[in-house]
């Protein structure tokens, strides 16, 4: 349970640091169109923060922790969100500075996005393996 009140919390600072990095960044260069640099602080609050603050309740109540898929999940899902945000902040910092994205970078975000696919797969099997 400590785990992932702790991936919580990094989750946590993360996004605040990204709500931070935001504003001033997009303020130096005096940009005021859309970038995918607007939306990483909610990313990383649901998706990072949230989650884990709601798999933690979770787990007080059942042997969530325990089940047989649980720990990949864990694994891979704090692999590919990283991955995730790593892309959404280079394709954010592209847009502002007006540059274009290189083809890899947007690679990388669909790679990101199969593999959180499948570590919620693996979430899923884990809730499904839980006894009464």
């Amino acid at each position: 349970m400590k785990k992932l009140i702790n991936t919580s919390f990094i989750y946590f600072i993360l996004a605040m640091i990204s709500g931070v990095f935001f504003r001033h960044f997009t303020k130096a260069y005096n940009f005021t169109g859309y970038s995918a640099l607007s939306v990483v602080h909610t990313h990383l609050l649901t998706l990072g923060t949230f989650l884990f603050l709601i798999l933690t309740s979770f787990s007080l109540n059942t042997n969530l922790l325990n089940t047989k898929f649980f720990n990949r999940f864990f694994i891979l899902y704090n692999i590919s969100l990283p991955l995730l945000i790593i892309c959404m902040l280079a394709s954010g910092i592209y847009t502002v500075l007006s540059k274009e994205l290189p083809i890899f970078i947007t690679a990388l975000a669909g790679i990101s996005h199969i593999l959180i696919f499948l570590a919620m797969i693996l979430l899923f099997l884990s809730l499904k393996s839980l006894k009464n």
